[in-house]
């Protein structure tokens, strides 16, 4: 392997050599290409508005079997539709189709779906600006709109 370049005028070849490294680094590609945010339907935002299409139920990845409730959700910013899951149980009651829900990444690797849910990187957080765990706990009621 060549060694490091020393000396007083080192400095310009230094540059160009670590430039060239980072070429291979995909963090750094990702970043600078803004790759995330040209795929992303939240546009690089870490939450949306969007209007509830329809409920699906998606069958959980092997070696779980279970129907995870979600829902399929036109964002508001850019008409994307993107499919959300509904965490907690019984969250689909408070639900409708046309409410106006907030989506949020539910954080598996690299912006990838988490979980045993196949290609679902979303999560709903709030039903017609009122939150979802409150509505679940029974500390307040579904807003008439």
């Amino acid at each position: 392997m060549a060694k490091k370049s020393r000396g007083l005028f080192a400095g310009k070849k230094l540059r160009k050599k670590r430039k060239k490294g980072r070429r291979h680094d995909r963090k750094y590609i990702r970043r600078i290409f803004r790759l995330k945010e040209k795929s992303d339907p939240l546009e690089g935002a870490p939450i949306a508005k969007g209007i509830v299409l329809e409920k699906v139920q998606l069958e959980a990845k092997q070696p779980n079997s279970a129907m995870r409730k979600c829902v399929r959700v036109q964002l508001i910013k850019n008409g994307r539709q993107i499919t959300a899951f509904v965490p907690g149980s019984g969250a689909t009651k408070f639900i409708d189709e046309h409410d106006e829900v907030t989506v949020e990444f539910i954080g598996g690797k690299m912006g990838r779906a988490k979980g045993d849910i196949p290609g679902v990187r979303w999560k709903v957080v709030a039903v017609n600006d009122q939150s979802l765990s409150a509505l679940l706990a029974g500390k307040i009621e579904k807003a008439r709109r």
